[in-house]
Parts: C-alpha cells; structure tokens; sequence
C-alpha cells in the first residue's frame, strides 16, 4: 500500500491537515491515516480517543462540511482513518481553496482557481455571464457576417436564421437570464478585450479532400489519417 491520489499518511495530528481535507473535498475524495508514517507504518496515536471527538468538529466549524472518523488498530497500535467524500460544491479553508492532485496537495490560485470554481459551478469559462452588457453593445455586422456563413456551412437552420438578432443571440443558447454570456462578447462585441483581456481565437483547418478532415478548435478527434499539414492563425 502506497501513498496516492486518494491516500495520505501523517504521524501525528496538525490543525494544519485540515488542508488536505479540504484538498480531498475538492477533488476525488480520499482518506487521510494520522498515525501512519511515510513508509506505511503504523506508529500509533496517544491521544486517538480525543482526535475522534476533536477532528469531526474542526473539520464542520472551519470547512463546513462533514467526514468519518474511524478508530483502526494494526499491531496492538491505535490509528486514525480520516474519510472525505468528494464535495459538489467548493470547500474553502479560511478562504484558501486547496486540491488534492496525485500525491500532493496545492493551492489553488489564479486562472486555476477561477477554472475549478466554474467546473464546480457546472459552468464553462465562455459561459460565464458578463453584467453590464447587452445586445445593444453587439456588432450588427458581426451577426450579419454570421447569419451568411452560418447558411452558407448549413449547419444551422433557415428557420433559426431568419429569427430576429435577440431570438438568434437567445437560441444560440449565448445568454443567462438577462445577462448575455462571454462567447457572445468574443463573437459579437466590437471590442471583445473590454471584457477578456488578451482574448484571440486559435483555427486550424485541413483541406477537404478524401483523407483528410478539419480540425475543430473543441477538441474534436478525427480518425481517419491527415494528408495536409495545418495552419494556424
């Protein structure tokens, strides 16, 4: 048995584990043993009885949320089995999000710590809604543009195209209640980097021919073999 993404090993209790909690609450779950050493050894615990009343209400008062304490005996030695469970929402420690990834845990901070608060959100970055703007701050001629493009690929309706900018801007799933989203800033906006400084789009296209296909900016996967090499802007 070894240390990894879902198992840490500590000698002694420290109120400064409730970090790796919070980093298992943040990711996948995961057990933390406090009378374990680095080398899987049980080394036992003086004081287990009072860490299993002590530890569950640290963990509710400063993480808010809740784990099992399990008392384990291996060779006459008492330890701890901390177990959390995977959490659908952010768990914060005293305003710090941690995360458990492989066998270490970091701090969150930045662009990473914006990504994994909109996955826990169940949103995407070109999801986000962007207050203060509306359709009219939308370029007419970047949906215009659009609306000629779009009929000319085929892969939106005739229907959807003839609907008004609002209708369009709506069916196209680009706004959130009253608030319209980052992708219709990035598509539509005269100036998108009022918004998302530094925004570009990244295209790659591969001549259609009858072994090849298209790379798609989405992640898309294509299996048959390419015969062009891409370009990319």
């Amino acid at each position: 048995m070894k240390e990894n993404q879902q198992r840490e090993w500590k000698e002694s209790w420290r109120d400064d584990y409730l970090k790796w909690i919070c980093g298992f609450a943040n990711a996948e779950g995961g057990t933390l043993e406090i009378g374990r050493n680095d080398k899987g050894v049980v080394v036992g615990l003086a004081n287990a009885a009072k860490l299993m009343e002590d530890i569950p209400n640290k963990v509710r008062d400063i993480l808010g949320i809740m784990v099992e304490v399990n008392l384990r005996e291996e060779a006459g030695k008492e330890h701890l089995e901390i177990v959390v469970e995977p959490y659908p929402y952010p768990v914060s420690y005293k305003g710090e999000y941690h995360f458990r990834s492989g066998s270490t845990k970091q701090e969150l901070k930045g662009a990473a710590l914006d990504k994994f608060l909109l996955r826990k959100q169940g949103r995407h970055w070109d999801g986000v809604p962007i207050p203060y703007v509306g359709l009219h701050d939308l370029d007419p001629l970047a949906i215009r543009e659009f609306r000629k493009l779009a009929a000319q690929s085929g892969r939106v309706g005739a229907e959807l195209l003839a609907e008004s900018d609002a209708l369009l801007i709506e069916k196209l799933h680009l706004m959130e209640n009253r608030y319209l989203k980052r992708a219709a800033t990035l598509l539509f906006h005269p100036d998108p980097e009022k918004f998302t400084t530094g925004a570009y789009l990244k295209i790659g296209f591969f001549a259609r021919t009858p072994t090849s296909c298209i790379m798609m900016s989405s992640g898309g996967t294509c299996s048959r073999r390419l015969t062009r090499r891409s370009t990319f802007s």
